[in-house]
């Protein structure tokens, strides 16, 4: 059986790429390329799914994103 994941890709200001899969709580990762970052969030996204305590039928559903402007 295959399950989509979402995921959020960031970049910092020394170039590293994080990423992290919001339906699943504390699912992070980074890498120094987008393709070594998507490895590593794929390894952790297997690994949180090996937590028993996950319940996965109550988790959140991803909606989407949205660029919020903001004045400051």
């Amino acid at each position: 059986m295959n399950k989509h994941f979402p995921i959020i890709i960031e970049q910092d200001k020394d170039g590293v790429f994080i990423v992290e899969c919001p339906v699943l709580k504390g699912c992070r990762s980074y890498g120094r390329t987008v393709d070594e970052a998507l490895a590593n969030i794929r390894e952790a996204i297997e690994v949180c799914l090996m937590d028993e305590t996950l319940d996965l039928d109550n988790s959140t559903t991803f909606v989407g994103l949205r660029d919020l402007e903001l004045a400051i």
